[in-house]
């Protein structure tokens, strides 16, 4: 039976100062939301008209890390009321007998821009506290501290959102877990730069692998265009891949002591074809405008006798204003052959967007325990679960338009 709970309020998640281009975005592809609340890498919206349809919401955006439906806030200076005051909220009553709640997902709002004075996005440990008092005032058992330890909310379930704006000012929201991204509190994956790690681009390459699903296997190999100092190759080899890293620029010596990867000291476009064959994957991260790495690109992909399977492409946004241009990358990618091409804001990246492509989207692989071996060895996962928001037509259980 249809749920009789009727949402008005929508919100996302963004990267610290990304709030314009998210609403520009919007603007365009979902006229029907109005912008309202809004703090840095926070904003709220207001529907043309209630969704009808909860569980089939999909907020069409690039630049959104997570999102959901509002179901109001609280405030106060006290730890315990602030908690006990997330479950008298009279919207988070409606929800919870309206639904299934089978998680709940508590974070803090960045404060900075990933990697501005060392600031990465990611679990803070006033969001633990905070989290480890809701549960312990929660009204449904299965989400208190004992019963939730070491659990993982499955697919297609409902998850209750309290997101921290301020110590003292907590927003509460909820939304399905449709994709693996959207198990990821806050939108932000589970990662930290290992000790061993060269560059930040590390976290870009492993976040980027988990959340494009490409289907690499051990021992295959990718080629990194602008590989130097060698912190994305890092996370390749690290996922048990071949890499030829391509940069003028010095590579650590750290990272060419792996007898796996091998330095192409060159630019990209004066690089031999030869360095392309038998390669089945195709990564980039250029310090230039995305239509020149897309040059540097098509000139690999499209050349006689080299066949790349699928690309993770990071494409640098000097002029927010490129948002206007996301279509024309998509379709120009397509036009190469890959089908299946996505684009994301990942949380570790700063002005800049990461694109995936696959030949077509039956490519993906789906690894159910991917996240769980990554937290066990505190490598990126190579083969995990498909994730959502794409630039592309979106499947048929997420539609475009989120009413």
């Amino acid at each position: 039976m249809p749920t009789p709970w009727r949402p008005p309020f929508v919100y996302a998640v963004c990267q610290h100062g990304a709030e314009a281009v998210l609403k520009r975005e919007l603007a365009v592809r979902a006229p029907q939301l109005r912008p309202a609340f809004s703090r840095p890498g926070f904003v709220t919206f207001k529907l043309d008209a209630p969704c009808a349809d909860p569980e089939k919401f999909s907020l069409p955006s690039v630049f959104a890390r997570t999102s959901g439906f509002s179901l109001g806030s609280v405030k106060g200076q006290r730890l315990h009321d602030l908690a006990a005051e997330v479950w008298q909220l009279p919207e988070v009553q409606t929800f919870l007998a309206s639904v299934e709640l089978a998680g709940l997902h508590v974070w803090q709002r960045d404060e900075r821009t990933p990697g501005d004075r060392g600031f990465e996005p990611g679990p803070t440990l006033l969001a633990a506290e905070a989290e480890q008092v809701i549960r312990e005032l929660s009204p449904i058992e299965s989400l208190r501290p004992a019963a939730a330890a070491g659990r993982s909310t499955p697919r297609n379930r409902w998850v209750l959102d309290v997101a921290l704006i301020e110590p003292n000012h907590w927003f509460v929201g909820c939304h399905r877990t449709t994709s693996r991204v959207a198990s990821w509190p806050g939108g932000v994956p589970d990662l930290e730069l290992p000790e061993h790690a060269v560059s930040r681009a590390y976290l870009k390459m492993a976040e980027a692998m988990s959340w494009a699903s490409l289907p690499m296997s051990r021992g295959e190999r990718v080629v990194e265009l602008g590989c130097a100092p060698g912190g994305a190759s890092q996370a390749l080899l690290d996922a048990g891949l071949e890499v030829i890293g391509v940069d003028p620029a010095e590579v650590d010596e750290s990272v060419l002591a792996d007898p796996r990867f091998t330095h192409v000291r060159s630019r990209s476009v004066e690089t031999s074809r030869k360095v392309f064959r038998h390669v089945q994957w195709l990564a980039a991260d250029m310090n230039v405008p995305p239509n020149f790495t897309l040059d540097a690109v098509e000139a690999v992909v499209k050349h006689p006798g080299i066949s790349i399977r699928g690309m993770l492409l990071t494409l640098k946004l000097p002029d927010l204003a490129l948002v206007d241009e996301l279509p024309k990358f998509v379709e120009r990618v397509r036009s190469w052959g890959y089908l299946d091409v996505r684009l994301r804001q990942l949380a570790f990246n700063r002005q800049e967007l990461c694109l995936a492509a696959l030949r077509s989207r039956s490519q993906r692989r789906v690894l159910r325990d991917a996240g769980a071996r990554r937290r066990s060895t505190n490598k990126p996962a190579l083969t995990p679960s498909a994730a959502p928001l794409s630039a592309a037509p979106a499947p048929a259980d997420q539609p475009e338009s989120p009413t």
